[in-house]
């Protein structure tokens, strides 16, 4: 008696996990990003230096002079008189901040911006709606750290300036920390996470279903190869 014998001749393939898509690609993207930041520091430093020139000043007026770039280094000029030297000179007040250490932020959103399944339209929209933002983000670090420096490391005349201008140290210190530890960590994977919603919901959604072209046999297969064959033998 031949017997008819289901055969499956599909192969079962799972779909990549679009996480792991995403790591992957992260994986490639950041550090080039971030080679890219460091490559470009000045030009990036630009904007901060420029937005601080204007707000220093007018936040501390008659103590700030001006803010100049070096290369990716802000050197804030004061009107505040040093201590009399040895041999009788008095000098102007000036400091350096880093503004990369707040910027970084950028290079982090870019990153996680170009490892996102989106198209190249949408990637530079992102990019061209977060990277205001952030640089607004560097700039609130860099101002309080010019008001930090200011207020606790520039003597009794830098604090008497800023405590003139309406500001205690207690808030000084506050806006510093929040600038430096929360803003640059949080801001570009919120804006990140806002611009992504749709990527989001795939991720959770996601339940690593079979390829229809490669599906293997179904429930229903597999009841019909255990029912009894009708065919018959001939003799």
């Amino acid at each position: 008696m031949d017997a008819h014998v289901p055969q499956c001749t599909g192969v079962v393939r799972m779909k990549i996990s679009p996480l792991r898509q995403f790591v992957l690609a992260a994986a490639l993207w950041l550090p080039a990003c971030f080679f890219l930041w460091a490559v470009f520091s000045s030009v990036i430093v630009w904007p901060i230096g420029k937005a601080s020139d204007l707000i220093l000043p007018a936040m501390l007026p008659g103590t700030i002079e001006g803010v100049l770039q070096d290369r990716f280094i802000l050197q804030i000029d004061t009107l505040l008189q040093t201590t009399q030297s040895a041999d009788g000179r008095i000098g102007l007040l000036s400091f350096t901040v880093n503004p990369l250490v707040y910027a970084w932020c950028m290079a982090l959103f870019c990153g996680l911006v170009m490892a996102s399944p989106v198209s190249v339209r949408g990637r530079l929209l992102q990019l061209a709606l977060g990277l205001p933002v952030l640089i607004c983000v560097a700039v609130w670090g860099t101002v309080f750290d010019c008001l930090e420096l200011l207020a606790l490391k520039s003597g009794p005349l830098g604090l008497a300036a800023v405590e003139q201008a309406g500001w205690h140290v207690e808030a000084i210190a506050l806006g510093s920390q929040f600038g430096y530890l929360i803003l640059p960590a949080v801001t570009p994977i919120a804006l990140w996470v806002i611009m992504n919603k749709e990527f989001l919901e795939e991720l959770v959604g996601w339940r690593g279903e079979l390829d229809d072209a490669g599906a293997g046999p179904t429930a229903t297969d597999a009841g019909s190869a255990g029912a009894p064959s009708d065919t018959t033998s001939e003799s």
